[in-house]
């Protein structure tokens, strides 16, 4: 609920306030992935929210399952080595799933993951400077933000292009 502050700009002589409540903990968690269409053309950005919860194995397990529900064909996932992407739980249900590869990254190295651009964008612009009261006022907030970034795909192909990743897009 503490909002990211960032520069802004304001009337000349007139410092800009950011009005907030101290002291809550209530947040929004997100898990997601950016996917690359199988001719390589178009981006997606698939979300999961989770208002005032933790990103646990079973959320994750969760958003895979809907994830494998719209992606045809082999899915490859290019993951970071969060404890939930690499509990027990999740390697063992991953087994049911042989369409589903996963290539890790290495160890901390988020310059490397695309949608850690995603969530830089969504924070620190999208969403940057807004003194919200409520969990529901920040929850929809985000995911206006978040539509505005997918149906974006220039802006998509932008963080893709700034991991720097081995991988070729379409025109």
């Amino acid at each position: 609920m503490l909002p990211t502050v960032r520069r802004t700009w304001a009337p000349r002589g007139q410092t800009p306030i950011l009005r907030h409540r101290t002291r809550s903990h209530k947040k929004v968690s997100t898990i997601g992935a950016l996917t690359i269409s199988p001719g390589r053309h178009r981006l997606g950005l698939y979300l999961h929210w989770h208002p005032d919860k933790n990103i646990r194995t079973t959320e994750v397990i969760a958003f895979l399952r809907d994830l494998l529900r719209h992606l045809r064909g082999n899915v490859v996932l290019v993951w970071d080595r969060l404890n939930a992407h690499r509990s027990k739980q999740l390697q063992d249900w991953r087994t049911i799933y042989p369409r589903l590869t996963i290539a890790w990254l290495p160890p901390y190295a988020p310059e490397l993951n695309p949608i850690e651009y995603a969530w830089g964008n969504l924070k620190y612009h999208r969403t940057a400077n807004h003194g919200l009261y409520e969990l529901d006022d920040v929850y929809a907030q985000a995911r206006r933000a978040a539509g505005e970034i997918a149906d974006n795909q220039s802006l998509l192909r932008s963080f893709l292009r700034a991991a720097k990743l081995p991988i070729r897009l379409g025109s």
